[in-house]
């Protein structure tokens, strides 16, 4: 059984309730947003259930009418109509990112639990920014030496999804080379239509990226200026045309 992370209270909590029934024939529901980790938590408890989605009624009526005996139900609000289905000697767990009705919710299922998203569990925020390092290290073959992505670099406006896609991305910029950079480069001139823009313009691409580097590295426009040869009041200019921050 493959065990869930979490740090945040609430989570546990989730995962203590199913685990005191998880040899009892009850019905119990986890509601939230999608990619919060609703599946992977009720498949680190119910490893061997059989899942149906939802939205395949005919096979979910014939699932539980075989008694499959333990039943995950993933995308419950994608059921079209639910008092069809009755959970009788039956362990069920059902997923859903929302509640169709709360009525259909109270006569199905002897526990609701509601998962928070990932802006409520800023501990688990940072517990997947290392799992999902740790998992980039080994797939992508990168050396994580001295490299640390803190929480506010990464983006969960869609929960997993987008902190998983966050952290890969994040790794990829900062372990790569000149060449890699070219290589990128050299697809987005070739295949985007950007070269329609002009010289001048895609200069700006270089430009940009120089100047609010090294003003993060640097703190100082005239140290900047220094290092870069140029004037200060160009290096001025430069920041206010790019709304460098």
């Amino acid at each position: 059984m493959e065990s869930f992370i979490t740090n945040n209270e609430v989570v546990k909590n989730i995962l203590k309730g199913l685990n005191l029934t998880r040899n009892l024939y009850v019905s119990s529901i986890i509601v939230g947003e999608a990619h919060i980790g609703k599946r992977a938590l009720v498949r680190s408890v119910f490893p061997n259930a059989k899942v149906i989605d939802g939205a395949l009624t005919q096979e979910l009526l014939r699932g539980i009418k075989e008694g499959v005996g333990e039943l995950v139900i993933e995308n419950f609000h994608k059921v079209k109509n639910p008092d069809m289905l009755h959970f009788e000697n039956m362990r069920v767990v059902a997923i859903a990112d929302y509640i169709p009705s709360m009525r259909d919710i109270d006569e199905k299922f002897a526990f609701i639990y509601n998962m928070p998203p990932l802006r409520e569990r800023p501990e688990d925020v940072d517990l997947y920014i290392r799992y999902y390092m740790k998992r980039a290290s080994e797939e992508l073959s990168l050396d994580m030496e001295n490299i640390t992505i803190e929480r506010a670099e990464v983006d969960i406006s869609r929960n997993l999804a987008s902190l998983r896609a966050s952290v890969y991305r994040e790794l990829l910029y900062r372990k790569s080379t000149v060449h890699d950079l070219q290589n990128a480069l050299y697809h987005l001139f070739l295949c985007d239509g950007e070269l329609e823009k002009g010289y001048r313009e895609n200069l700006a691409i270089f430009e940009k990226a120089i100047l609010k580097a090294g003003l993060e590295k640097y703190g100082s426009q005239l140290k900047l200026a220094s290092i870069l040869g140029i004037n200060r009041n160009t290096l001025r200019k430069k920041i206010n045309e790019y709304d460098i921050h």
